[in-house]
């Protein structure tokens, strides 16, 4: 049950500005579950163009998010980082919901929990909160790869 700051989230995902969406690790019990933080800030790059008279994140990057934070959670679990010869990729989302818009100046809690890891396939169930309330929730497939 480890918490990690920004600088120990760069060292688990490749992501950085503008699409890097987990702010901090709260929790991470490897092989089982992990809560992650994004505070959703006015000046994302996104909100001018999307509902510019109204601002709300768009669902596919609270997927990501919830995505970016299962790597993290896998990568915890098997006990090493990314290299430079493979890549996480996100296969599949089944059963994607979204509950509540996030907009500028919520805080978007992720928990997201191992389901299956069969042959390298990782399934994951994620929710993603605002103030305890369900923004959004998906069941997640990731899987790494070399690159060729």
């Amino acid at each position: 049950m480890t918490a990690m700051d920004i600088h120990q989230i760069l060292e688990y995902l490749p992501h950085r500005y503008p699409i890097l969406l987990v702010d901090r690790v709260l929790e991470v019990v490897p092989g089982e579950r992990i809560t992650a933080l994004k505070n959703v800030s006015v000046n994302e790059p996104f909100f001018p163009g999307h509902y510019p008279h109204h601002p709300v994140m768009p669902g596919v990057l609270i997927i990501e998010a919830m995505a970016q934070t299962a790597a993290i959670l896998s990568f915890k679990t098997l006990g090493g980082k990314p290299d430079d010869k493979s890549v996480y990729y996100f296969v599949g989302i089944d059963a994607a919901r979204f509950k509540r818009p996030v907009s500028p100046g919520d805080q978007l809690m992720m928990e997201v929990s191992i389901t299956a890891n069969k042959r390298g396939l990782w399934k994951f169930k994620g929710v993603a909160k605002v103030d305890g309330q369900v923004a959004a929730e998906a069941e997640l497939m990731c899987t790494v790869r070399p690159i060729e």
